[in-house]
C-alpha cells in the first residue's frame, strides 16, 4: 500500500456566530465554546475533561466541524470498549494471516481518520503497552498495520476525552507523563449540569420535545414545578440523566403528560444483589414527593452497602453521587449511617 500523502486544498472554516447544535452554548457553555472557537482552527491536540454524561463527544464533533477538516471523517474510538489484545488491531489496522481470525486486510482508526479528525474518548482507559504506541504514531506521525512491514502515514488531528483525573493518574504511574503533555496541548474543561443549572430550562424543553417526536406523541409542556423539581436533583449523570428522565416522565404519563416525580425516584441505579441477599424495593407512590423518593433511594443504597458510603459498593458508588455530596444530603435528612450496619 502506497504510503497516504497530506492532503491540500481546504477551505478555512466559516465564521460562526452561534452554537444551533449545542444547548447552552450562550449561556452556561459560553466560556467552553470561545475556547473552541479559538483552537477550532487549528491543528492542535485538544483534550476535553468533563464527568460522564456532560456531552464530551458533542464538543469533539463541535471541534471538527469549526475546523478545516470538516470535510473529513470524524471517526470515534471508545478505547474503554476495546479489549487489550485487540487494540493495535483496532488503532493501526492489521494484514491478512496477521493472526487468526484475520481472513482479511483491515484498515485502523487512524487510517479511516486520514485528512479528519479522530476522536479518542475515555483515553485513560488505555492499557500501557498502547499508551507507548500511540505515543510513537503521535510523535512521529507513523505506523505499521500489523502483521506489516510497511510505514504507513495519516494526516489525523487528535481529539481526546476523559472522565477520570489523568493528573492523579499519571502521579499513580496508571498514564504516561509524556502521552500526557502530548494530548494535553489544550484542555477545556467540560462543566457539569449542577454547575450550569441556567441551562435546565432551555435543555429539558429541549429533550422534551425530541423525546415527544421520536415517540410520535403531541408535544408536551414542562411546567413552572415542573422546572423547580429539576433544580432540586443534583444530576450526578449529567446531560445524559436528564435525557433518561425526560423520556421516562413521557412514557410513565403515557404520552399526555410528564410524570416528573415518578420518573425521577425511579432513578437510582440497577444494582446486582449479592449472592443470597434479598434486596427489598418500593414501588414508587404516585403522590410521593421527590424529597421522600429520593430519602427511600438513600435509605436502599445504604441497606444494600451495610452502612458503607465510600469505596467499592458503597452507598455513593451504588447512587452514581460524590460520597461528600450523599453525605450533606443524609445529614439534611436526618439519615444515620450506622443504623445500617446490622
Amino acid at each position: 500500500m502506497p504510503t497516504q500523502r497530506r492532503p491540500t486544498g481546504r477551505k478555512p472554516p466559516e465564521p460562526q456566530a452561534n452554537w444551533p447544535e449545542i444547548v447552552g452554548a450562550s449561556t452556561g457553555l459560553q466560556a467552553v465554546m470561545a475556547q473552541v472557537e479559538g483552537v477550532a482552527p487549528t491543528d492542535v491536540p485538544v483534550l476535553i475533561l468533563g464527568e460522564t454524561g456532560s456531552g464530551k463527544e458533542l464538543l469533539a464533533r463541535a471541534v471538527h466541524e469549526r475546523s478545516p477538516r470538516r470535510a473529513g471523517p470524524l471517526v470515534r474510538v471508545n478505547c474503554g470498549a476495546i479489549a487489550p489484545d485487540l487494540m493495535d488491531s483496532e488503532l493501526f489496522g492489521h494484514e491478512r494471516g496477521a493472526f487468526t481470525g484475520a481472513i482479511a486486510e483491515r484498515r485502523g482508526w487512524f487510517e479511516r481518520a486520514h485528512g479528519g479528525t479522530l476522536f479518542l474518548d475515555e483515553i485513560g482507559d488505555l492499557p500501557p503497552a498502547a499508551q507507548v504506541r500511540l505515543l510513537r504514531v503521535l510523535q512521529e506521525g507513523e505506523f505499521e498495520r500489523v502483521g506489516g512491514h510497511e510505514l504507513l502515514r495519516a494526516d489525523v488531528r487528535l481529539v481526546a476525552a476523559t472522565h477520570g483525573d489523568l493528573r492523579r493518574m499519571v502521579e499513580l504511574g496508571q498514564f504516561r507523563q509524556d502521552l500526557w503533555y502530548r494530548i494535553s496541548v489544550f484542555p477545556v474543561q467540560l462543566p457539569p449540569l449542577r454547575e450550569r443549572k441556567g441551562d435546565l430550562p432551555e435543555l429539558a424543553t429541549h429533550l422534551v420535545a425530541t423525546t415527544c417526536a421520536r415517540h410520535g406523541v403531541p408535544q408536551l409542556r414542562l411546567t413552572e414545578a415542573d422546572l423547580q423539581l429539576l433544580n432540586r436533583h443534583d444530576w450526578p449523570g449529567n446531560v445524559r440523566e436528564l435525557a433518561a428522565v425526560i423520556e421516562r416522565a413521557a412514557l410513565l404519563g403515557r404520552g399526555q403528560r410528564l410524570e416528573l416525580v415518578a420518573a425521577l425516584a425511579l432513578n437510582a441505579p440497577l444494582v446486582a444483589p449479592a449472592a443470597g441477599e434479598i434486596v427489598q424495593t418500593a414501588e414508587p407512590q404516585p403522590h410521593s414527593t421527590l424529597v421522600e423518593a429520593q430519602r427511600r433511594h438513600i435509605e436502599g443504597a445504604l441497606r444494600q452497602a451495610r452502612g458503607r458510603i465510600e469505596g467499592a459498593g458503597g452507598a455513593a458508588e451504588r447512587l452514581a453521587v460524590n460520597p461528600h455530596t450523599l453525605r450533606a444530603r443524609m445529614r439534611k435528612m436526618g439519615l444515620n449511617w450506622a443504623t445500617f450496619r446490622a
